[in-house]
Order: structure tokens, then sequence, then C-alpha cells
């Protein structure tokens, strides 16, 4: 009982700490965002949003955090 308990605790703080990356990069991707409406070029400005609107699991397969299913 107490293995099962032990697996179960272990899963839940897995699935936390996934949530918790993924909540991280949106709030710094939000932080971005505004940072980018700072900028008085139009074209920096676009740039700017362009990257900061890069997906979670395009973010992830970018860094090689996760490989692309075969």
């Amino acid at each position: 009982m107490r293995t099962v308990t032990l697996l179960c605790a272990s899963s839940a703080l897995a699935g936390l700490a996934a949530c918790s990356t993924q909540t991280a990069y949106l709030s710094a991707q939000g932080w971005q965002r505004q940072q980018c409406f700072r900028i008085d070029d139009a074209q920096q400005r676009q740039r700017c949003l362009k990257s900061a609107s890069t997906s979670y699991e395009d973010y992830q397969r970018e860094s090689g955090t996760i490989r692309p299913k075969p």
C-alpha cells in the first residue's frame, strides 16, 4: 500500500512540475509581449511579437527538450 501511495505522489509531482514549467514559460512570454509593445519601430515590434508568440510545444521542440515523434 505504501508503494502505491508513493508512486501516486511521484506521478502527481511530475505532473505539477510540467505544469509549472509551462506556466512559467507562458508568464515570461506575456512579459516579453508587453516589452515588445514598448518598441517604437513597427518592424522591430513585429519581429519581437513574432518571437514572443512561439507556442510552448514549439519552444520545447526547438530547444531540444522534447523530440518530434517519428
